[in-house]
């Protein structure tokens, strides 16, 4: 069973992500991305993104860029196909967590 965490954003809207299995395809579809270290007390997120595609996998190098620092990092997806809506709800989430590694 695929994990859902919910995420709230800095404006109070909640966006529903899933953890991804990374050797499994994925959709190439646009999709925003959190690389989080997820814990009993909830997701503490270091990075936050967006692709046009996410089975192009960009999202890859910076989970390889989060787990030196974080070696448990995982990415959790959310498919959004509108650009201005994948932007939009990432800046709502990085003005939220302020994720270390979008500074």
């Amino acid at each position: 069973m695929t994990r859902q965490i919910e995420l709230a954003g800095k404006s109070g809207a909640v966006y529903r992500y899933t953890s991804i299995e990374e050797e499994r395809f994925l959709p190439p579809a646009g999709a925003n991305y959190v690389i989080a270290e997820v814990t009993p007390e909830g997701p503490h997120i270091v990075y936050a993104g967006e692709t046009d595609n996410l089975a192009s996998q960009t999202w890859r190098s910076d989970l390889e860029k989060a787990r030196e620092q974080y070696k448990n990092a995982k990415v959790l997806t959310r498919l959004n196909v509108t650009r201005a809506v994948r932007e939009a709800e990432r800046e709502d989430l990085i003005e939220q967590y302020h994720p270390p590694l979008n500074q």
